[in-house]
């Protein structure tokens, strides 16, 4: 009877510990204009750049409350663009990836759409 106790309270910590492994603590948002951020301080969080242009919408972003790495995207409207990327500092080679603060952007001009995602935490395996 002792054995069966000690075995399924092992059971139990092994079971536990693997959960906490597989399942991180992922929280995603999505917004579908700038004033739902700024109404939910996703700004003052850190969750979302500051730079994003006025006219950004369909705006998501994720990250992992243990690690802080976070992802993200939004669409703008074209007569944005420009005023947009003149605040962006090239950080490649190749101007396909930009900077601002602690964030890194990707910018697909032919489908307005940005990705963006932290810098602090960036890995060499980890890509926008």
């Amino acid at each position: 009877m002792k054995k069966i106790a000690i075995t399924l309270v092992l059971f139990t910590i092994l079971i536990v510990l693997l959960l906490n492994q597989n399942f991180k603590d992922i929280q995603i948002s999505k917004y579908e204009t700038i004033e739902e951020v700024k109404e939910n301080n996703a700004i003052k969080e850190g969750w979302i750049p500051a730079i994003l242009p006025e006219s950004a919408f369909e705006i998501v972003e994720s990250h992992e409350l243990d690690t802080q790495i976070l992802y993200g995207s939004f669409k703008y409207k074209e007569k944005d663009e420009e005023k947009f990327i003149k605040n962006l500092i090239s950080s490649s080679a190749s101007d396909e990836i930009l900077t601002w603060g602690n964030f890194l952007f990707k910018v697909d001009k032919k489908e307005n759409i940005v990705k963006f995602k932290n810098r602090s935490n960036l890995t060499s395996k980890q890509t926008l």
